[in-house]
């Protein structure tokens, strides 16, 4: 399987989804929109993995880039490639589908439990509810005729399946700590202390207890999507 992921910020690559896709066999390539936004043709890849980014998808008019992806997007949406974005991609996504991205009344940032919604296919090796990394402060709708997956306390819409080839999660199971720490280092004026988002210490106190699971999770979950 060739898959190509779209990465929007330096510190913000795809962790351990590109150490899935490496121990998989399969072929990867990138467009780095802060280097080149330049997006390949349908018939490269099969697989669409959308990264995240300290952007807003309502922000066309701030990054010449977004218009292009947004079209790219949707063009391997309906190209039915396997398709998959996290926080800001899965934003990406839930808009390309015909749903409202909006920024949302609190942010969530750090280790906060995620529920499952209803038993699916794509998550059932996971566990009913767990802990795992957020970095987020927009939130979206529904995208009609999606499968929402899980919510947390501070955010309802937090993942969510359509037809069976398409997936977002608002949250990060793709974190290691070069990718925390590069989030930490790079956004560190939004930690300011709320009943949903840590302090840089909580978080990085709290990344020694749940880190080495996220690989587990990660994996589980793009294996099912894979087979879906």
């Amino acid at each position: 399987m060739h898959i190509h992921f779209i990465q929007h910020m330096p510190f913000e690559h795809p962790a351990s989804i590109a150490d899935w896709a490496a121990e998989k066999n399969h072929i990867t390539s990138y467009t780095r929109v802060f280097e080149d936004p330049a997006f390949p043709s349908m018939d490269a890849f099969d697989m669409l993995v959308i990264m995240g980014g300290v952007m807003g998808v309502y922000e066309e008019n701030e990054y010449a880039w977004m218009p292009a992806e947004k079209a790219f997007i949707k063009r391997a949406i309906q190209a039915k490639k396997k398709v998959f974005g996290v926080c800001l991609g899965a934003q990406f996504i839930a808009e390309s589908l015909g749903a409202k991205v909006f920024p949302h009344i609190t942010k969530e940032i750090g280790w906060f439990e995620v529920e499952k919604v209803a038993p699916h296919k794509l998550t059932q090796k996971l566990p009913q509810i767990f802990t795992t990394f957020h970095w987020h402060g927009d939130t979206f709708n529904l995208p009609d005729n999606a499968i929402q997956l899980f919510k947390t306390e501070g955010c309802a819409q937090q993942g969510f399946v359509y037809n069976d080839h398409v997936a977002g999660l608002q949250f990060h199971m793709e974190v290691k700590e070069d990718l925390l720490n590069g989030m930490t280092e790079n956004e560190r004026a939004e930690l300011i202390k709320d009943k949903y988002v840590q302090t840089e210490e909580e978080v990085k106190s709290l990344m020694q207890q749940y880190i080495n699971q996220q690989k587990k999770f990660m994996y589980e979950f793009l294996d099912a999507f894979i087979q879906l």
